[in-house]
């Protein structure tokens, strides 16, 4: 492995949920105080509303505005890109996601999700032609972007061949119902651990969040963790000069993440 490192960020999915206030932010916050306050405690935001509904720019310029330099959002992009039977046709949804406003969000823009439907299934030409038709650049300014394939059929040699030569990251489930992925396939890893539960007062037992951080470490080092499934034809080999990491704490029992991925920002040294 190269001695350099990529950054990792650790974050949650949102940052508007009840069952957070109290545990997670402090009684008597104010709602709209939320998004600072998570920012001050956390490295990255998964946005999750741009995957209902269209934002608008003004949002995400209010986003931007309330968090810190260094901050960093994915968001996940619209279900109507998505959820269709054939990806190949989701040229004009992708487009209008584009020009929504999220460039707004400048240079706190990172990753962004494609979440496909559990019950989408692989196929080959369709998951090409997606993947063509993600933008490499947007006004200048390179996108990274990372799929979520849902469906045990995408654990094939071939899903991993089509990501790698896109640039596209396969979104890592860890602690999962669905199929884990790992083979590394861009420059960055994308990665949403869903398994908190309640009886870990952190979410995760305290050798699984240690487990979870030398993973992070692997990965920016541009190794490959150990003990993960992929699917490739053979093991990848180590990425010179490391990969960024975006760690996601999602899912599982929601009201533990946020303590989770405190936890794991200070296992990573903060």
């Amino acid at each position: 492995m190269s001695n350099e490192r990529g950054r990792i960020v650790v974050g949650v999915g949102g940052w508007s949920f009840p069952g957070w206030r109290g545990p997670f932010y402090p009684a008597g916050l104010a709602q709209k105080r939320e998004l600072a306050y998570a920012a001050e405690h956390l490295t990255s935001i998964e946005i999750n509303a741009t995957f209902y509904r269209t934002q608008k720019r003004e949002s995400f310029e209010k986003w931007r505005d309330e968090t810190p330099a260094g901050f960093v959002f994915s968001v996940k992009a619209p279900r109507y890109a998505t959820n269709r039977p054939a990806l190949a046709d989701a040229g004009a949804s992708i487009e209008r996601f584009f020009t929504s406003g999220v460039m707004a969000l400048g240079d706190k823009l990172g990753p962004i999700l494609w979440q496909l439907s559990p019950f989408k299934r692989f196929d080959p030409a369709d998951i090409e032609a997606f993947a063509a038709l993600l933008p490499k650049t947007v006004d200048g300014r390179p996108i990274r972007h990372a799929l979520e394939a849902r469906h045990r059929s995408f654990v094939d040699p071939e899903f991993v061949a089509i990501a790698a030569g896109h640039g596209l990251a396969i979104v890592l489930a860890g602690d999962a119902r669905y199929p884990e992925i790992a083979d590394p396939t861009a420059p960055f890893v994308y990665a949403r651990i869903m398994g908190t539960t309640a009886c870990e007062p952190l979410g995760y037992a305290p050798a699984a969040l240690d487990l979870w951080a030398a993973r992070a470490r692997t990965w920016a080092a541009g190794g490959v963790p150990e003990g993960l499934a992929g699917a490739g034809p053979q093991p990848p080999e180590p990425q010179t000069g490391g990969r960024d990491v975006y760690l996601y704490v999602i899912s599982g029992e929601k009201v533990r993440n946020p303590a989770a991925a405190l936890a794991l920002i200070e296992r990573l040294g903060g």
